[in-house]
């Protein structure tokens, strides 16, 4: 059986915890590898390589930290085969949508190359008589990221990309389902030119992550996961004195108003609602038709749509989406399919039947849809993180902005319509982080930044960007004055002006 290690100050390290975790073939539910799951021992090894190496890697000129990460950008790419099918073979997903998952990381990648730039300070000169002020955007120090099994090479690139290109050392702590993709990406940065110990793998279940919440020497970490642990992870790590991020969970709505291009709308609900078998946070899984007569054509089309969805292996490219991760994500989504009928909404496709020919031990599921779902249905209420669709009417615009404006989840929404005036007012309006008009799925691309409202995300930072660099540097404000002459000969007791 294949044994998934560490890599720690730049190379692969046996576990010594005997702690293992099984890591699945979703396609054929089988047991492929066991991971070694970290002891606060081991973590502290990791942060003590990270310390030895980080005076030396923050003091790289920003422009040669920038050739590391051009060179890594290279190396990934080189390497993109390679990455998309190991992440295939770990998480389930289609070979293409695998691909989308590293590219999508890279592009933070390219955005960490322009680091000279963007970690720049601010100069004002002549502030006073003689007196100059300047800032300037140093790194934290050790920091790190506790990533989910759902983009296991996007979210950790989002993170450590920034963070590194900033002159910090990172340890990240990958989901324990799907750890390979992370493990290679680690050794790419190694074979880039970073110094041993700027990036390693430390693999592990809670213990880990109580480990890198208590370390004090690990001064920032982000997260995405589910909302209950985000709300976790920020409340221990900030009371340990860091700096935290931790995005949560979804219920990511789309708007259908009546003018808009139903046949338009329904290719983006199937891709934006079943792609990657809706294990993403920003799946679209509730689509709110406004009126009747809207809702009702919808519904016509989508039926016939997601009943021909053809989930598959994730080799065949033939496949809309592949297995779910595990047998337990799977059979969790189809509790909450469950909990839907019982709850009184329509179930018009049921997907729990679906069997893939071949793969009986498969962690597969068909897709699904809902029609009818109402605000006090707790499958509404909650993230069900599968392909499910639910569908919920609305009678106007006011009730269908009112729906993701007072869900407890604000991490994306979309509206479809041909009227600027309508979209205009419900970007403006929404309570939501980050909007689509007619864009079913509104992740912001590498220079603008990432992050929903509410219990989407706890922090007040967001992810990559500029304010990537915001949250993985600290700034220092100096002010100088050189006199031109001898000692001042009177003692000044008021506070200093610039007059």
């Amino acid at each position: 059986m294949k044994e998934l290690s560490h890599f720690i100050a730049g190379q692969i390290v046996k576990g010594t915890s005997g702690r293992f975790g099984d890591v699945f073939n979703p396609a054929t539910g089988e047991v492929q590898a066991k991971v070694a799951l970290a002891s606060r021992a081991e973590m502290r090894k990791a942060v003590d390589a990270a310390l030895k190496v980080f005076p030396e890697w923050a003091a790289v000129n920003p422009q040669r930290r920038a050739r590391v990460m051009f060179n890594f950008k290279s190396l990934v790419e080189k390497n993109m085969d390679q990455l998309a099918r190991m992440l295939s073979d770990e998480h389930g997903k289609v070979l293409a949508d695998a691909r989308g998952d590293v590219q999508r990381g890279l592009e933070v990648i390219e955005f960490s190359c322009g680091i000279p730039h963007l970690q720049k300070g601010e100069y004002t000169e002549g502030a006073g008589p003689g007196i100059d002020i300047y800032s300037m955007r140093q790194p934290l120090g050790v920091v790190a990221g506790i990533t989910p099994f759902n983009f296991p090479a996007m979210i950790p690139m989002w993170m450590f990309g920034v963070a590194i290109a900033c002159g910090n050392c990172f340890i990240n702590k990958p989901s324990e389902k799907d750890p390979s993709v992370p493990l290679r990406l680690a050794e790419l940065m190694m074979e880039a030119g970073a110094p041993a110990g700027v990036l390693q793998v430390v693999n592990g279940d809670k213990e880990a992550v109580d480990a890198i919440l208590e370390d004090p020497d690990i001064k920032a970490v982000s997260f995405v996961g589910s909302t209950a642990i985000a709300e976790y992870v920020y409340s221990r790590g900030t009371s340990h004195g860091k700096r935290v991020q931790a995005m949560g969970g979804a219920k990511n709505h789309a708007i259908i108003m009546p003018d808009a291009d139903l046949d338009q709308v329904t290719n983006e609900l199937i891709g934006a609602g079943y792609g990657s078998a809706g294990e993403r946070c920003m799946a679209i899984s509730v689509a709110v038709p406004v009126g009747e007569k809207t809702a009702d054509a919808l519904v016509k089309k989508l039926k016939p749509r997601v009943e021909a969805l053809r989930v598959g292996i994730p080799t065949d490219p033939e496949s809309d989406y592949g297995p779910m991760v595990t047998a337990q994500q799977r059979d969790k989504v189809k509790d909450y399919i469950e909990m839907g009928v019982k709850e009184g909404a329509e179930l018009v496709v049921d997907g729990r039947g679906f069997k893939m020919q071949g793969y009986d031990k498969g962690f597969y599921l068909g897709g699904s849809l809902f029609d009818r779902v109402t605000p006090n249905m707790k499958t509404y209420q909650e993230e069900i993180f599968g392909p499910v669709l639910q569908i919920a009417r609305a009678k106007d615009f006011d009730e269908a902005i009112s729906l993701p404006s007072n869900h407890t989840y604000g991490n994306g929404v979309a509206i479809f319509t041909r009227d600027g005036d309508a979209a205009r007012e419900f970007a403006a309006k929404v309570n939501v982080g980050m909007v689509g008009i007619n864009i079913p799925i509104p992740v912001p691309l590498a220079y603008h930044t990432f992050g929903g409202w509410k219990r989407s995300a706890f922090g007040d930072v967001n992810q990559h960007g500029t304010e990537g660099v915001r949250f993985w540097t600290k700034i220092k404000t100096v002010t100088q004055r050189w006199p031109k002459g001898g000692v001042r000969e009177n003692v000044d007791f008021n506070i200093p002006t610039m007059r």
